[in-house]
């Protein structure tokens, strides 16, 4: 064969492997836009790279009060998937010899107090970016906007009941990453969103990925909607405050976001515009993406701040993040060159990108999981389960309706301030067993969810865990 056959072979391989690409987002973008009528999610943008290409979509519209098109130029706010850049600025001051990840934080911050003093004097930024802290992780409130915020929340976090033993119990604990935000301000004498500009989003070039409010406004941005009393409603307040920044304080762009994900599949290198500079040592970035703890639900592990787990035999690293009423999803198979972002602007996205996240790697990649058998359990063996588990933010309440567990969450108040009303309800879902003491949620807008049980010493239930927190089993009486 001849160079020029050669080098129009490869091209033709090309054209086809690109239009099979464009197919395959073709068709998610009709998922999507059914997803958003049966959900009612009034907007969603949508990015993915495969195979080398990167492909991008926005549908619907960005408020329904004032309902611009969503583009993949539009900002969402990302929630907690903010939490692997605070950590990825962290990871970067260690290599600079400026941190440690297993050294007590009282180095850095000498006044934190806790309520548990041996917790106070042993906590490590390892255990706060792996979620096993111990303490009350749904803390959210307003310190207002100066640069004093992240000092102050920390201080108010002495009150804090220590639920579990330190570094014991993997359970997602925004309030930690408070503390993180704070080292970080410590070590490096800025407020914290500069550092994190200064750290990781400035040597990216996400010049569209933003923190606060009166920059945001500046673009086309969502707004968050709820659905209240069967309505779709403008979520409010937009904003969250200051002291949330380190625990998913970022609005970003679908195209910035798989800026992000390049970085994040990478060794550790900044676009090559900026002629590699390099970011993270390629161990650095291993290391963030390796098992550091045991965690529940779908998620298999925490790594330095990533979820961790496997679909199909393929390894996944992913994210997410829930606002007042806009979430993201970031989901990468780094062995296989492939992400996915979503971002949307309504509570009922959760269950979108669960659909769009597991058709897409089954699609793209062909990674898929059998789904889990149900185990047959006689309503006595369901009513050891029942009873009210309490969180922060809801509680759980199972009952045995029909033969069949059911749960109902209840709401409290407390996002994203103390004395915020409590969010709407989901509708209740039934429950399946698929292994001993460990349940997946059958109806939608839970559906996939996953949660397990665990037991006293005396081999009564304790507690659930269940959207990755963990609820106490109340006593009876109490």
């Amino acid at each position: 064969m001849s160079a020029d056959q050669t080098r129009e072979t490869a091209t033709e391989t090309t054209a086809a492997a690109n239009a099979d690409a464009d197919a395959i987002f073709a068709e998610l973008g009709e998922r999507v836009t059914a997803g958003m009528e049966r959900l009612r999610v009034p907007g969603v943008a949508v990015g993915v790279l495969f195979d080398g290409g990167a492909y991008t979509a926005g549908f619907g519209v960005t408020s329904l009060e004032n309902p611009l098109p969503v583009t993949d130029t539009t900002l969402f706010q990302i929630g907690s998937t903010s939490k692997t850049v605070t950590a990825t600025a962290a990871m970067r001051l260690v290599e600079q010899g400026r941190l440690d990840l297993d050294t007590p934080v009282r180095a850095y911050l000498p006044d934190l107090r806790l309520r548990d003093e041996s917790v106070a004097a042993r906590v490590t930024l390892r255990h706060l970016f792996t979620h096993t802290g111990g303490w009350v992780g749904d803390y959210f409130d307003d310190m207002g906007w100066g640069d004093d915020a992240l000092a102050r929340i920390v201080a108010n976090m002495a009150e804090l009941p220590q639920m579990m033993p330190l570094g014991e119990v993997w359970s997602y604990n925004n309030s930690g990453f408070y503390i993180a935000g704070r080292v970080i301000e410590a070590v490096t004498g800025q407020p914290f969103e500069a550092a994190i500009h200064e750290l990781v989003l400035d040597p990216l070039g996400m010049a569209q990925s933003l923190f606060f409010a009166h920059d945001v406004i500046t673009y086309r941005f969502a707004v968050g909607h709820q659905l209240r009393d069967d309505r779709v409603v403008v979520a409010r307040p937009w904003a969250l405050p200051r002291t949330a920044h380190p625990a998913g304080g970022i609005s970003s762009t679908v195209r910035d976001q798989l800026t992000y994900a390049r970085f994040a599949m990478g060794d550790g290198a900044a676009p090559a515009r900026d002629q590699g500079a390099r970011l993270l040592a390629p161990e650095t970035m291993r290391l963030m993406q390796s098992p550091q703890a045991p965690a529940g639900g779908k998620t298999e592990a925490v790594g330095i701040t990533w979820m961790l787990r496997h679909a199909g035999g393929v390894r996944i690293v992913e994210h997410g993040g829930s606002t007042n009423g806009q979430l993201s999803a970031f989901t990468m198979a780094p062995d296989r060159g492939f992400a996915i972002t979503i971002l949307t602007n309504a509570d009922r996205g959760g269950q979108l990108h669960s659909d769009l996240v597991k058709w897409a790697l089954a699609r793209y990649l062909g990674a898929s999981d059998p789904e889990p058998e149900h185990l047959p359990l006689s309503p006595d063996q369901l009513a050891i389960y029942a009873g009210r588990y309490t969180g922060a933010l809801d509680d759980l309440d199972l009952t045995v309706r029909d033969g069949e567990l059911v749960l109902r969450e209840i709401p409290k108040p407390g996002f994203p301030t103390p004395d915020a009303p409590p969010s709407p309800p989901d509708p209740p879902s039934r429950l399946a067993f698929i292994a001993p003491d460990r349940v997946v949620a059958l109806d939608e807008p839970m559906r996939d969810a996953r949660g397990e049980f665990a037991r006293a010493a005396d081999g009564a239930i304790a507690w659930l865990r269940f959207g990755s927190r963990v609820h106490s089993r109340q006593r009876d009486g109490g």
